[in-house]
């Protein structure tokens, strides 16, 4: 019999007829020989992929740009698509909030809000935001400080403190997560003309 595979495995014992289970006991739960797992190169290569700062930069963008200034800018795109996204489908599934205009898709929202004057409010917000955050990043640019990229010293319920660098990873994995499900929400909205759930 053939090397099992998780996938062949299963195969072999759970989707046989019962009458192969007669001739043949099932399984104990702990297999007498381990099951073949993926290479260590395809192991390696997934890793990259989905872990950060283990360097995947296939397009040598190190080379171009200072890292730091790449990893702030991540992170902001990304909280920033976290946010996005669950105000996208926020609006879609009927919550308004106070002094938006009523009846409106999110795609539609845009333009509303930037004819109406109120999306010169949210501009005007991110740019204090932006201003106040400025000296923080300028610094750590000049390596001033040691200010690690993204990081504004805000974790009011402590989440951080028992392993930092596992949370870290969760927000930068949850950013870029986010960054591709805003870009297809509204992709899907503007080619389909659907709401949530956007099919």
């Amino acid at each position: 019999m053939p090397a099992a595979t998780p996938l062949t495995f299963m195969h072999a014992h759970a989707c046989t007829p019962a009458r192969a289970h007669a001739a043949h006991p099932s399984p104990s739960l702990t297999p007498s020989r381990p099951l073949s797992t993926p290479s260590r190169s395809l192991l390696n290569r997934i890793t990259i992929l989905l872990f950060p700062s283990q360097g995947f930069d296939p397009l040598n963008l190190s080379e171009v740009a200072d890292l730091k200034w790449m990893r702030e800018a991540e992170l902001k795109h990304g909280r920033v698509c976290m946010l996005a996204w669950a105000g996208y489908v926020a609006v879609d599934l009927g919550w308004v909030a106070p002094g938006a205009p009523k009846g409106i898709s999110s795609l539609a929202a845009h333009d509303v809000t930037v004819k109406s004057g109120q999306m010169l409010l949210l501009l005007g917000t991110v740019g204090v935001f932006e201003a106040l955050t400025y000296n923080a990043v300028s610094e750590m640019m000049k390596s001033e400080t040691d200010r690690a990229p993204g990081d504004f010293g805000l974790d009011p319920f402590s989440w951080a403190k028992a392993n930092p660098t596992r949370m870290q990873t969760a927000e930068l994995l949850h950013g870029r997560t986010a960054m591709l499900a805003f870009s297809g929400v509204v992709t899907q909205s503007a080619l389909k003309g659907v709401c949530f759930p956007y099919f």
